[in-house]
């Protein structure tokens, strides 16, 4: 089966000659293989005709065409179409009783089309995407008999009600004003405004402005109001986006208490919460924005091993070019460089709040990763080290030139991210080296011709540490690079983010939540303790294995290695792998 897909926002007729037409071999035969389209000027590429050369994608000067070959009995499998060459589902997550079930894979491969469809607010069109009118009760007989057709077919009957939290909850302030509580009694069918306000950590944000919220706040807001519908399903994409890892494992408890009487999918990209939340995981794979195949569900632990590999072996299908491996042993390195920047007895109050923190220095070609708690102070490290703002006591050296990336970004102009990366950074994005080990790898190659203020979360957040890491710099501070970035995005910019760092000798902090994302790059860490929005102290940086116990402790969360991929996993509280790590104090355990 053949699927040729436009990317719409990538094709610019009025910038090119027509040259995927005029290079076609069968519309040089005669054959109406592609035909222009009056109005828009872009192209309506047959299926039936194509005969797969691939010359047309070659030709096109903005990488706007898609053409590739599918399986033929995946045909049967469509899902819906949104247009003639325009993006296609495959196949369907399947929501169980009593179970979380999770959704693995990346962005612009359908997650949000099939939460749409399961929540009936997309009738499915089977691939007829020029049908007057499509019924669900057809999209329901097509299916095979099982769980899926049982429980679409009580959204047909109205017998399903669905909570869905979206993915991005900082969009919240745009569509909502006034304080908290106002949002939350409005949402509150269950009466338990004040038991889940408790639950997770809210209580005394309830009579704060929406705006007033940070991203952490903002997401727990979120949860709160998806608990709040009294509802059959819940979806949750998402659910762990600037959340610190104290706040992540409280929500895997909420979620696994919430899913003994209901069911639940989650779509989650930080594969250490992932594990421990989901019963059954669907990997979802394809092309960004071309199409999206959800693969029958599988135990948590053989799904996302079987993703790291990028292997599927029941379909025998690569999904990576490149299986995506853990560090076995217990150090990156032992032989430090120079110090690039060295701090000591920094003081700094803000309102209320107090962040002090002890003496510590980063080397060349030295990755730092910073973690804590939300509300201990990192941002404010990072920005006293930029320079932003001023500390009231103690020292920073001042000799290394500093590039920074914000926790937050935002864009207003409307600039081809071609154009803006040359206003930002010149041609240092373009040389060869730095293309293939951040530009592709980050896939921002594939974003030149889209405008920056129409770029996703994601999308943005790649072109941001783009940016960064393109700029002349001595040390890069980068402050939560993974917020928005799937899974397989998160590995790439790891390992991109320590490519640079080591083929340079140049050195970087890194703040992040994601403990798969900091294991990958980081050779040691600064560890922040304190009580969020009220004091921190940083102490560090520490050896990878010493930060990390230390971290963990305070957590009350111990890791161990996975067998066979030896990426770390979350040990089950009180478990024997639990129990026997903290008596011996080895919270990050680095063996299998």
């Amino acid at each position: 089966m053949r699927v040729a897909v436009l990317r719409e926002d990538s094709c610019q007729p009025k910038k090119c000659m027509d040259e995927c037409r005029e290079f076609c071999p069968p519309v040089r035969n005669g054959q109406e293989c592609i035909v222009m389209d009056a109005k828009t000027g872009k192209p309506h590429i047959s299926e039936a005709l194509c005969i797969g050369c691939g010359i047309c994608i070659n030709k096109c000067p903005h990488d706007a065409l898609i053409i590739t070959q599918l399986p033929s009995e995946l045909a049967s499998d469509m899902i819906h179409r949104y247009s003639m060459n325009g993006f296609r589902l495959f196949r369907l997550p399947s929501p169980s009783k009593e179970s979380v079930i999770g959704i693995l894979g990346p962005n612009g491969m359908g997650k949000s089309t099939a939460i749409n469809i399961l929540s009936g607010q997309l009738i499915p069109n089977l691939g007829d995407y020029d049908a007057d009118e499509v019924w669900l009760e057809d999209a329901i007989e097509s299916l095979p008999k099982g769980e899926l057709r049982d429980f679409l077919n009580l959204v047909l009957e109205g017998e399903i009600t669905i909570s869905v939290k979206p993915q991005y909850v900082d969009h919240l302030p745009r569509v909502a004003s006034g304080p908290v509580i106002d949002l939350l009694t409005k949402v509150d069918e269950t009466g338990t405004l004040a038991e889940n306000a408790e639950k997770l950590g809210i209580s005394h944000l309830l009579e704060r402005d929406i705006d007033q919220l940070s991203g952490g706040e903002l997401q727990r807001v979120a949860i709160c109001a998806t608990l709040l519908k009294d509802a059959d399903v819940y979806f949750f994409d998402e659910p762990s986006s600037y959340l610190d890892i104290h706040e992540r494992m409280r929500i895997v408890k909420i979620i696994h208490g919430l899913s003994q009487s209901k069911r639940v999918i989650v779509i989650e990209h930080d594969l250490a919460v992932l594990d421990v939340l989901a019963d059954l995981v669907h990997i979802v794979y394809g092309e960004k924005g071309a199409y999206g195949i959800f693969t029958p569900a599988r135990p948590t632990r053989t799904a996302i091993n079987v993703y790291l590999d990028g292997f599927l072996p029941e379909q025998n299908m690569r999904i990576r070019d490149k299986p995506i491996r853990f560090l076995s042993h217990t150090e990156r390195r032992s032989e430090k460089g120079i110090p690039i920047l060295e701090w000591g007895d920094i003081e700094k109050k803000l309102g209320e709040f107090s962040l002090t923190t002890g003496r510590g220095a980063v080397h060349q070609a030295e990755v730092v990763g910073v973690v804590g708690a939300n509300g201990t102070g990192k941002s404010t490290m990072f920005k006293m080290i930029a320079g932003e703002i001023e500390y009231d006591d103690g020292w920073i050296t001042a000799e290394a030139k500093i590039s920074y990336k914000p926790q937050h970004v935002s864009v207003e102009h409307d600039l081809p991210v071609q154009e803006w990366l040359d206003a930002e950074v010149g041609q240092a994005w373009r040389s060869g080296e730095f293309q293939v080990t951040v530009v592709r790898a980050m896939g921002v190659d594939k974003l030149l011709a889209k405008r920056a203020n129409k770029l996703s979360g994601g999308e943005l957040q790649a072109v941001s540490i783009v940016i960064c890491l393109a700029r002349d710099a001595d040390l890069y501070l980068l402050d939560e690079p993974s917020a928005h970035l799937d899974a397989n995005a998160r590995m790439e910019c790891a390992k991109a983010i320590r490519r640079t760092m080591e083929a340079n000798e140049k050195s970087a902090f890194v703040i992040d939540h994601d403990v798969y994302f900091i294991d990958i790059l980081a050779d040691s860490l600064l560890v922040f303790e304190g009580k969020g929005g009220i004091h921190g102290h940083a102490e560090g940086p520490f050896r990878l294995k010493e930060g990390m116990n230390r971290f963990l402790e305070t957590v009350g969360v111990t890791f161990r290695r996975d067998h066979d991929s030896s990426r770390p996993r979350i040990n089950k509280e009180k478990s024997r792998k639990d129990r026997e790590q903290r008596a011996s104090g080895d919270f990050y355990s680095f063996e299998r």
